[in-house]
């Protein structure tokens, strides 16, 4: 399905992916973010598992409201907002220039340039948008808008902001506000991922999440499953050097992995795709996307130096909705080489069993 979007006066084309049409059981959904973001694994978020919801606005209602919940009781993160202002008492620094223009207008204020702690900063603005975006929507069950209502007094001197001025790659995290990481890839997707405006400048909430913002859910995703249940195969997102005999490397790409897993000397690299379409149409029929398997391929032997076929990469698509699948395994240079799919519309325990499989084809686990 496609959709036009209209951002900050620019109209870019968006493939978008039905929830629940085209691959996806909504609860899945929820499993996928609570390994994706092992913070929903915690006790608070867990009866959510036995709710029943019917859109994904609800479902991400749900989630915003529990996680808010949990940011309340600690407190909302505060820092320091510079501000000007003129006062009867010195603060801060004085600004000499406005000062005397006040006293040669008979005014006794100093003009006064201080820091102050405020809970009015970028974080708790982008929550109180995301919060009232979804209580404006009829999709969202009226316990969960409840919730959100009530959780919005406390945001009472908080600013919204509109999501174009997001700068979401600048958003900084360390030691007193790393709690929000998860709130704000939350808000991310309902402000980003979720919302359109009409050619008559209305704007609507999607029933569907764009295919970027999928595509790096089911990387987190499968990242976070091995992560939690393999810890001994070190799941990580690895770069790999270039195994350059000459010339210069920073000329050369990054090569950075979705999903590196270690036993020993054997390593399987998994590359995360999701796509609309898994194979690509040629003259003489479906294929392999072609730079998929180059990228795979390259990142596979340039890991095996040693030339020992311990290292495997494998290509895993989100199933999709075609009739040619992909199950392909290949021994390309003496390494092994698999495309496979992944069906998203399964009950979880399906999907854990398909993973569970690729670890035990590959390290015999």
């Amino acid at each position: 399905m496609n959709r036009q979007s209209c951002r900050s006066g620019k109209i870019d084309c968006v493939v978008y992916f039905m929830i629940d049409q085209n691959g996806i059981r909504l609860k899945n959904i929820y499993y996928m973010l609570s390994y994706a973001y092992q913070v929903l694994r915690q006790s608070c978020y867990q009866k959510m598992q036995t709710e029943k919801f019917e859109h994904i606005h609800d479902l991400l209602a749900a989630i915003l409201g529990k996680g808010v919940a949990q940011q309340l009781k600690q407190g909302l993160y505060r820092e320091y907002i510079s501000k000007s202002d003129c006062l009867t008492v010195m603060r801060g620094k004085l600004n000499l220039t406005e000062t005397m223009q006040n006293f040669m207008q008979h005014k006794q204020m100093l003009a006064c340039e201080y820091d102050e702690l405020s809970e009015n900063n970028r974080l708790n603005q982008i929550v109180k948008t995301a919060i009232k975006v979804l209580i404006k929507q009829e999709t969202v069950q009226k316990q969960w808008k409840a919730m959100l209502k009530k959780e919005l007094l406390f945001f009472d001197q908080i600013d919204e902001i509109a999501p174009s001025a997001v700068d979401w790659e600048r958003l900084y995290f360390q030691k007193n506000n790393q709690n929000y990481q998860m709130l704000m890839n939350l808000c991310n997707l309902i402000l980003e991922g979720m919302i359109f405006t009409t050619e008559q400048g209305t704007v609507k909430m999607a029933s569907f999440l764009d295919e970027q913002r999928m595509s790096r859910l089911y990387e987190k995703f499968i990242l976070g499953y091995y992560q939690v249940h393999h810890p001994n195969l070190q799941a990580n997102a690895e770069q790999i050097r270039w195994d350059l005999e000459n010339g210069r490397v920073d000329f050369l790409p990054v090569m950075q992995t979705d999903i590196t897993l270690r036993q020993g000397e054997k390593v399987l690299i998994i590359d995360a795709k999701y796509y609309k379409e898994v194979m690509q149409t040629r003259f003489e029929g479906k294929k392999i996307r072609s730079e998929h398997l180059y990228q795979i391929f390259a990142y596979v032997k340039n890991l095996d130096r040693e030339h020992t076929g311990k290292v495997g990469g494998m290509l895993l698509y989100a199933q999709t909705g075609e009739i040619v699948q992909p199950e392909e395994y290949f021994s390309i240079g003496g390494n092994p080489i698999w495309v496979r799919t992944l069906n998203l519309n399964l009950p979880f325990l399906e999907i854990s069993k398909q993973l569970e499989r690729i670890v035990q084809e590959f390290f015999g686990e």
